[in-house]
């Protein structure tokens, strides 16, 4: 089950669980699309993954399925990332 983290790990944006505007990695790295397009080119800056939109749950579920109260925000925001050649679909 994803965590549904609630916050964008680049620039701290709230990201709810019903948010079209996150992004995650395999990893559930969290992100907000505005970071992921002009920092970080489609690629996660913790495990260079892809990133890719997060599906919202919904809100019937979230009572049962709760999302993740885990706050996790880099100290110094994400570095801009050249893409590298790489196609981003989101």
């Amino acid at each position: 089950m994803l965590e549904l983290r609630p916050i964008c790990e680049c620039c701290g944006k709230s990201l709810p669980p019903d948010s079209h505007n996150a992004l995650i990695c395999s990893f559930e790295c969290t992100f907000c699309i505005d970071c992921v397009i002009e920092k970080l080119g489609g690629c996660c800056p913790n495990c260079g993954g892809d990133l890719v939109k997060r599906p919202p749950r919904n809100a019937a579920l979230l009572q049962k399925y709760p999302p993740s109260s885990e706050r996790i925000v880099k100290a110094k925001g994400c570095r801009p990332r050249s893409n590298r050649g790489r196609a981003m679909t989101l």
